[in-house]
């Protein structure tokens, strides 16, 4: 006898609808699968072996040809099992689909016929839903995640014999309907607040600024100045997501297996703060079986890299071409693929390898050789894709001690959507959502200046050496800091602060 059932595999962040035919005939006893599975799908054999018989049905005794379709696409993984065993039973015909056009099977058995979670249910979801399909059988685990989109009933499974017992019309598996408390815990605000930050109001006006139009940022202080406090709460005054930003960053982290136990969307922006050990495959995402590294896990977020020259060259240079692009692209033999990093960058380092320079309360040890030797460990290309870059010094014991009463993040906040919406509505037209993707034809269209502006531009680009990104750079950090003021205009002002935070121009770096 022939079945065919639906499963789908990933690609990337894409979804592929695979067809699992099987075919139970008489002759020697066999099981073959063909269609390019890996080692993990042709496992699925023993594992739907055993499922079967001890959810009590008949295993066949029989010759099984299992094709999965398409034929030239390689399947990966143990998503497959539950499809494939659903696949036996209905051959042998032990159950019925009375629908199978219409349903799709996801889901890793164990022996005992328990269904277990598997990575990336929510794009495949996704994939099922475009290419037609109504319901979906997916661990009970992977339920959360799965019924966030409209359209599908999901159905969540604990074990193979409840599949069995739903379509022999024993007991009815109920459609899974996500509890509204779960995502508003979810949604929940953050347990941190900028308004933490005792001093360092230069440093809170330039993460604002940075926030407001996506802008990278290098923060340059000794130690124990506060500026991990900062990048931490960098979250907290970003944008709020879109519905879309939060389907896209929950996939993601869905795919890589980074999704967090009971919540089904991601809907506060991601920190990732990878430590300065991490590869450069870690970083930009890869393997045999490519997943999203700490780039794409940033993706609507902050990637925040602490004690910056620490971090291999290598794994640093990684960063030059994402950050331009806004997405990672990674060739391997069996595929190319191409995952999204739209990130805020926020770094931080010493100003010397004992961390002392400049600072007034302690002497700093480090020859002159060795704080070149320090900071020359970052490149000048990767600086130039830095768009702000301060110090943050020393805190004062008054400003330490007073009661906090700077703003709350929430205050920024406001501030930074309403900017936001400014150049929402400014490049509804052009495909970018922030000042920090602007191209160079745009910042002729979007970025003029008047005379006095120019000229000190032009003293500023001539006296620090400024680099042709630099001068891009200072433009729109000014075009950013013009938002926050409502002024349709770039006015001198806003280009004098934005030259300020071009710290290591100024400073000979």
């Amino acid at each position: 006898m022939f079945a065919s059932v639906n499963t789908v595999t990933l690609m990337g962040l894409d979804g592929f609808i695979v067809e699992v035919q099987t075919d139970i005939s008489n002759g020697l006893i066999a099981f073959d699968m063909i269609g390019l599975p890996d080692a993990a799908v042709r496992e699925a054999r023993e594992r739907a072996k055993a499922s079967i018989k001890n959810c009590g049905c008949e295993y066949p005794r029989k010759r099984i040809t299992i094709n999965l379709a398409p034929a030239s696409l390689k399947k990966e993984g143990s998503g497959f099992d539950l499809a494939i065993t659903v696949g036996i039973l209905t051959a042998s015909g032990q159950i019925n689909i009375p629908d199978p056009d219409k349903t799709i099977f996801i889901g890793e058995l164990a022996l005992d016929g328990s269904v277990k979670s598997v990575n990336g249910v929510l794009p495949m979801v996704i994939s099922a839903y475009e290419h037609g399909f109504t319901k979906c059988f997916v661990p009970a685990q992977n339920a959360n995640e799965a019924a966030v989109i409209q359209g599908v009933e999901v159905y969540p499974v604990h074990r193979l014999g409840e599949v069995l017992d739903h379509f022999d019309g024993v007991y009815r598996i109920q459609p899974y309907h996500p509890d509204p408390d779960i995502l508003r815990a979810a949604a929940a605000a953050s347990t941190i607040d900028m308004i933490e930050v005792k001093g360092q109001e230069q440093a809170k006006r330039a993460m604002e600024i940075a926030a407001s139009g996506s802008h990278n940022v290098l923060m340059i202080g000794p130690a124990g100045t506060g500026k991990s406090m900062l990048a931490k709460r960098m979250s907290t005054i970003l944008p709020d997501m879109t519905f879309e930003e939060m389907l896209e960053v929950t996939k993601l982290h869905s795919i890589a297996g980074a999704l967090p136990a009971g919540t089904p969307l991601i809907t506060q922006r991601p920190f990732r703060s990878p430590h300065h050990t991490v590869s450069a495959n870690a970083l930009s995402g890869g393997g045999t079986t490519p997943r999203p590294g700490e780039l794409s896990l940033a993706h609507c977020g902050v990637l925040f890299l602490d004690e910056l020259p620490e971090f291999r060259r290598d794994t640093l240079e990684v960063l030059r071409q994402p950050l331009e692009d806004g997405s990672i692209t990674i060739s391997r033999v069996n595929a190319t693929l191409t995952y999204p990093c739209n990130i805020t960058l926020v770094t931080a380092m010493n100003p010397c390898p004992c961390g002392n320079f400049g600072n007034p309360k302690r002497a700093c040890t480090c020859s002159s050789n060795q704080i070149r030797r320090y900071r020359s460990k970052i490149s000048g290309p990767l600086l130039d894709r830095i768009d702000i870059q301060i110090e943050v010094p020393s805190v004062s014991y008054d400003d330490l001690s007073k009661i906090a009463d700077g703003e709350t993040s929430a205050q920024i906040k406001k501030r930074v959507n309403k900017a936001r919406a400014i150049q929402n509505e400014r490049y509804k037209n052009e495909g970018i959502t922030s000042n920090s993707q602007l191209s160079a034809g745009m910042l002729d269209k979007y970025c003029r200046l008047g005379e006095a502006e120019d000229k000190m531009m032009r003293n500023a680009f001539d006296k620090l050496g400024l680099s042709a990104r630099a001068h891009s750079k200072i433009l729109k950090v000014a075009r950013t800091i013009a938002d926050l003021d409502g002024s349709e205009d770039i006015k001198v002002t806003h280009i004098a602060e934005a030259i300020q935070y071009r710290n290591l121009d100024r400073l000979g770096y």
